[in-house]
């Protein structure tokens, strides 16, 4: 390219964590933000310019009709189109309400619930628009947008890792808590990206990246069933913050009909 690429970012359904941790990238974005110009960043700045852009950078899921019309626009101007996070990548937490009674949400929460206009689902981006690629994470590694904002300018695929969480767990040192303790965790079929923070300190992993390639989710449920863990425990697990990511979705749904 003769000019440097233009970069968007837009937020949908979101708490806007991944979009704060790219400004948490300080003197790395500085070096990024040399080889871009950043023409819509409603989070970082009110400048705010029309497409086209070469790279827009999405973050949230997709709740209402005129999410949809949002999404296809945004689409139709962005050369490529990255989502971001959990939500933008599966739904987020907030897609829980796909397993409920839309109708019984709006009426608990709101006094006048003919006024509002959503969805009775929270879908990720790509159910809606091509998508060029997904970046996981309830927030994302910064470390990792970086790289995909970085293999973008210089025109190459992005290099994300997509083993699992247990790899990283052997290479900090940390003793399996599923073996050692008997805690229920994530981590076998979950994909890398937080450090495997969580089973440091004791904790079963929450899936916060979603699936990992080649996940075994039935190889895990069952083994966690035998070891005593019952069905009604895991299926919260698996429903969290990439619940309605299709392998997390489909071993939940199985499991919440057992006994």
């Amino acid at each position: 390219m003769s000019q440097r690429p233009r970069i968007a970012v837009f937020k949908f359904a979101s708490c806007d964590g991944c979009q704060l941790s790219l400004l948490d990238c300080e003197d790395e974005l500085l070096a990024v933000a040399g080889a871009v110009e950043i023409v819509h960043f409603l989070e970082a700045t009110s400048r705010v310019e029309p497409g086209p852009y070469d790279v827009a950078l999405v973050e949230g899921s997709i709740t209402t009709p005129a999410d949809e019309r949002r999404i296809r626009s945004i689409r139709d101007e962005a050369r490529f189109l990255v989502t971001i996070g959990a939500c933008a990548t599966a739904g987020g937490i907030q897609a829980l309400r796909n397993w409920g009674d839309h109708q019984e949400f709006l009426r608990a929460v709101y006094a006048r619930p003919e006024y509002i206009s959503s969805l009775a689902t929270s879908t990720a981006i790509a159910d809606h628009v091509p998508v060029d690629f997904e970046l996981r994470g309830c927030p994302i590694n910064r470390h990792q947008l970086l790289e995909v904002l970085s293999a973008l300018i210089a025109g190459r695929r992005p290099k994300t890792p997509r083993h699992s969480v247990c790899l990283d767990c052997k290479r900090r040192g940390t003793v399996c808590i599923t073996v050692a303790q008997g805690v229920a965790c994530m981590g076998p079929v979950t994909q890398a990206g937080c450090g495997a923070i969580c089973p440091a300190y004791d904790r079963g992993c929450y899936g916060c990246f979603g699936p990992a390639a080649q996940a075994n989710l039935s190889g895990l449920t069952t083994h966690l069933v035998q070891a005593g863990t019952p069905p009604a425990q895991i299926v919260p697990m698996l429903r969290n913050f990439n619940g309605y990511a299709p392998e997390f979705r489909a071993e939940g749904d199985r499991l919440s009909v057992l006994k």
